[in-house]
């Protein structure tokens, strides 16, 4: 089931990332060569006009095959290569904008519908919450609390066998526990309440911590207005917050520190999106927005073979004032997907190797 929700969330992100490419290109009156759904071997295609629509073996991603798009044909009048730098920026960013306005119309329609969202603070607007409850938000790998078996989305009963009502007093209770000495949470998983007894650890600047974020969690609703306003907002702060990340990824991968123990591939991801299935519709559309928000930042990322990398050769050539070679953009777009490609194996072997051992 897990497998099945993740390639159904990644087909939506694909197509809707693909789509406008292509939508912009034929606008454009660039030749659309193919419009593929997963990576090759090619299982089957249709033919209209003059592209091919195709499914193919790895659902792993898609792509749009355009007419000159490495830079040939720069003299065949409905090439990529031949159009002018604004269409094929237009062409190139596309993709990232439509992930973009995807994340914004599921975070829009979630909030009309309702979507989990801290209630620790004060909300704007006018809000309706229902089925409020302190949850863990997040588990830290080898921490206390992950090695007496918390998992993601556990409601905290009672600690020490204190009712807890909110994320704020729960923290309190967890302070007023010395290092080392025993700690009994007390949690809703599935429906059946669980007693878990772990040793609380004691971190930078002296604080007591079990390792986990813990959050007052409430499904909120807003009339139209609202629920464009707070999915805007929570579409700009999920996108900075996802820049924040992947410079911290990039930042670490430069001085040599690896790829942080929080990243996941596409089998981690899978995981994920099982894990959140179960706890409703309204957290799988906010996970759907937060990956295709990610989708849209990993692909304008300047970097080859990704949608920056191609918007990078486009400034380079308005720079020079001439295109560099199609073999030579051919030959750097090409080293890059070998690079992706090795990243995403290393970081799947890692996911595999975790799930194994859990």
């Amino acid at each position: 089931m897990a497998v099945l929700i993740f390639i159904i969330i990644l087909s939506l992100l694909v197509f809707v990332h693909e789509f406008g490419h292509f939508s912009v290109a034929k606008w454009a009156g660039m030749k659309v060569e193919e419009f593929g759904f997963g990576f090759p071997p090619r299982l089957f295609g249709i033919t209209r006009g003059e592209t091919t629509y195709s499914v193919n073996l790895i659902p792993l991603g898609g792509f749009v095959k355009i007419f000159g798009e490495s830079g040939e044909h720069r003299n065949e009048p409905r090439s990529f290569a031949s159009r002018s730098k604004r269409k094929r920026f237009l062409v190139l960013a596309a993709g990232v904008a439509m992930n973009m306005l995807l994340a914004w119309v599921l975070f829009v329609g979630g909030f009309l519908v309702g979507l989990p969202t801290s209630i620790d603070g004060e909300l704007p607007g006018n809000a309706t919450i229902v089925n409020s409850s302190v949850q863990m938000t997040y588990v830290l790998p080898d921490s206390a609390a992950d090695e007496a078996g918390v998992e993601l989305g556990d409601r905290v009963l009672a600690i020490n066998r204190t009712s807890v009502l909110n994320a704020t007093r729960a923290r309190e209770l967890i302070g007023m526990v010395a290092a080392g000495e025993s700690l009994e949470l007390t949690i809703e998983r599935d429906g059946t309440s669980r007693t878990l007894t772990m040793a609380p650890r004691e971190i930078e600047g002296g604080q007591i911590a079990i390792g986990t974020q813990i959050t007052t969690v409430g499904i909120v609703r807003y009339g139209p207005l609202d629920a464009i306003v707070q999915g805007t907002g929570a579409t700009l702060g999920l996108t900075l917050a996802t820049i924040n990340g992947f410079g911290t990824l990039i930042g670490r991968l430069a001085t040599g520190q690896g790829v942080s123990a929080d990243i996941a591939g596409p089998v981690g991801i899978a995981a994920m999106a099982g894990d959140i299935a179960d706890l409703g519709w309204p957290y799988l559309i906010h996970f759907t927005a937060l990956l295709s928000i990610n989708l849209a930042i990993l692909n304008i990322i300047p970097f080859p073979a990704l949608d920056g990398g191609r918007i990078l050769f486009l400034i380079i050539e308005a720079a020079r004032r001439k295109p560099v070679t199609a073999a030579v953009e051919r030959g750097v777009h090409g080293f890059g997907f070998v690079l992706l490609i090795l990243l995403v194996v290393l970081i799947t072997y890692r996911d595999i190797v975790g799930l194994v051992s859990a």
